[in-house]
């Protein structure tokens, strides 16, 4: 006898099944679409336009969730993408990671590692990379563990997480069994992150639901015939902490650092100093769960804190079908604010960080609740795109069901991102229909990474289907402002910098931000820092605060370079833009 799951609990009551009505709390659907169409038909073409080079860059692939008609519950996610150095040549390569059938039988399904050619083009080199192993990958993370100066990469799986040792020259070794890691819990989203601030990186990997092909449910949307299940028919599991020993290996330490919370069921993970003391925390985005803030306690232990700052449910005190998240200052407040990715007719996540242990989620009452209300989003991201000193939101989308206009006609199975360009004073305008229509197009998002792939100081867009095509996305003229791009080396802290604060003053003001792995869903974006400054022709002032505790300041840069700066010996490199 099969079990029996409920796939109505996300999609509304009986009724709704019967007659397409919506739910109850997405009553106000009626009339955002009026709103948003006369805004939409206001805004001009922008000077500023993401154009498709996916054809023309190389890239060709096809992610496969496996679906054979099952309708298993890992078919309605996707996998993310990442940008990353892989060969070391200081270009940013493209990583996207792929599912696998699940017949043994079936065709075979490899990830693409994509090797920036430095003139618009990528080649895909997974073949003899040690990336080329098939399983159902889901999310990565890019961060240099053993501190040797190569980024290594970590990948979650069902089938079980990889850890890729980076060997150099686009050569990867598959290190996961000597490093002490075992994750087999339907891993997702996972960051890099030196939570106890040793010099050594530690990981936080996010896992989802206890599911198995053998123990997956049958759920129905119209009683008759079987529909993907919603989380609430599964039980959740606990993510992990594994700290780093040194020597390449590992220790789990979930249990002992406090962040084993066996009904988590967890899609995104951001890292950042939520309460500026120096350390760094935790927020973990659940889908049907309540979202989780772990407070870093200083001494290898975390505090949950998710309910007491308002992060762990709606505003309706109702746990959200939350996916990807990120982290970042949209008021230039001084203080790191959050964003998360919810279902469809919950509305994005715009948690304004009060300074005081408290957030307020300001979606409801701006321009970027109304405009996501009947969006689901998985990966998202605060990012300059017009190089202002603005902190923009880029949400990608994308339903998990494709019948769902049967049930809520309002909502669409393939949905396009949302790019939300913010006005200051803590306003944002949808501008994605004067994006042009490469960007502004249907499709089912999930993973989502930004990076500024062909070296012109702007910054571009990498987007990962479910069961469908990568896109990248050029950003072309967002360089019409100035702009400065630091990456860090650290010494006596981690190689990377993950963790660090970068302060920087111009003419226009002052602006920070974090180094930081992660974000997104299941994705990883470009380490390097990219500042937007307008007008401005120089940085006056540019600070980093190290994890080790050092800090640096410099004076009087000028504008339009790619900084690497070093902890111990200041500024190693300087290079202009590649146009």
């Amino acid at each position: 006898m099969n079990r029996r799951g409920d796939a109505r609990n996300r999609y509304g009551d009986a009724a709704t099944r019967r007659t397409g009505e919506t739910p109850r709390r997405g009553a106000i659907l009626f009339a955002i679409p009026v709103i948003l169409a006369a805004g939409a038909a206001t805004l001009p073409q922008s000077e500023i336009q993401f154009n498709d080079v996916t054809e023309r860059a190389g890239i060709r692939f096809t992610h496969n969730s496996g679906r054979a008609g099952k309708k298993f519950l890992p078919e309605t996610l996707g996998s993310g993408c990442a940008f990353f150095d892989a060969d070391g040549d200081g270009w940013p390569d493209i990583l996207l990671l792929n599912g696998k059938d699940w017949s043994a039988r079936g065709r075979k399904s490899l990830s693409a590692l994509y090797r920036n050619n430095h003139d618009g083009t990528f080649t895909n080199i997974i073949t003899g990379s040690g990336l080329d192993i098939e399983m159902y990958a889901m999310g990565v993370a890019i961060g240099d563990f053993d501190n040797d100066g190569r980024d290594d990469v970590y990948v979650t799986a069902l089938d079980g997480d990889h850890l890729f040792h980076n060997e150099g020259g686009g050569k990867f070794r598959d290190v996961t069994t000597a490093s002490g890691i075992h994750n087999a819990n339907f891993g997702t989203s996972a960051a890099w992150l030196d939570y106890d601030r040793d010099g050594k990186l530690d990981l936080f990997v996010a896992n989802y639901v206890q599911w198995t092909p053998t123990g997956d449910l049958w759920c129905s949307l119209d009683g008759a015939t079987k529909s993907y299940c919603t989380p609430e028919s599964y039980k959740g599991t606990s993510c992990k902490l594994y700290h780093n020993l040194g020597g390449g290996r590992f220790e789990d330490v979930s249990q002992k650092a406090g962040i084993a919370e066996p009904t988590s069921k967890s899609l995104g993970v951001t890292v950042f100093d939520y309460n500026s003391d120096g350390w760094p925390d935790i927020f973990v985005a659940n889908d049907t769960q309540p979202n989780k803030l772990y407070r870093n306690n200083r001494n290898g232990t975390f505090t949950e804190e998710g309910m007491a700052a308002g992060v762990a449910f709606g505003e309706d005190g109702v746990a959200r079908g939350a996916m990807g998240t990120d982290a970042g200052d949209y008021d230039h407040s001084g203080r790191p604010h959050l964003l998360v990715g919810n279902f469809s007719n919950q509305m994005l996540g715009l948690y304004h960080n009060e300074g005081t242990g408290l957030f307020v989620d300001e979606a409801p009452s701006s321009t970027v609740g109304r405009a996501s209300l009947l969006t689901l989003a998985f990966g998202v991201f605060f990012f300059d795109y017009d190089l202002d000193g603005q902190p923009d939101i880029f949400a990608a989308n994308g339903h998990i069901e494709e019948e769902i206009g049967r049930v809520q006609p309002k909502v669409q199975y393939k949905e396009p991102p949302l790019l939300f360009h913010n006005l200051g004073k803590r306003r944002f305008e949808n501008v994605t229909p004067a994006m042009g229509p490469a960007l502004n197009r249907a499709m089912v998002a999930r993973g989502a990474a930004y990076a500024d792939f062909d070296r012109d100081g702007d910054l571009d867009i990498l987007i990962s289907t479910n069961h469908g095509p990568a896109y990248l996305f050029r950003n072309d003229g967002g360089n019409r402002n100035k702009w400065l791009s630091v990456r860090l080396v650290g010494s006596k802290s981690n190689r990377d910098g993950i963790g660090a604060v970068v302060r920087i003053e111009s003419a226009s003001g002052k602006q920070w931000n974090a180094v930081h792995s992660g974000g997104s869903y299941c994705s990883q974006s470009d380490l390097a820092l990219t500042f937007g400054l307008g007008k401005d022709p120089t940085v006056t002032a540019l600070e980093i605060e190290w994890p080790s505790g050092t800090k640096q300041r410099l004076s009087n840069i000028a504008a339009n370079q790619f900084l690497t700066i070093d902890e111990d010996k200041g500024i190693v490199a300087k290079t202009g833009p590649h146009i």
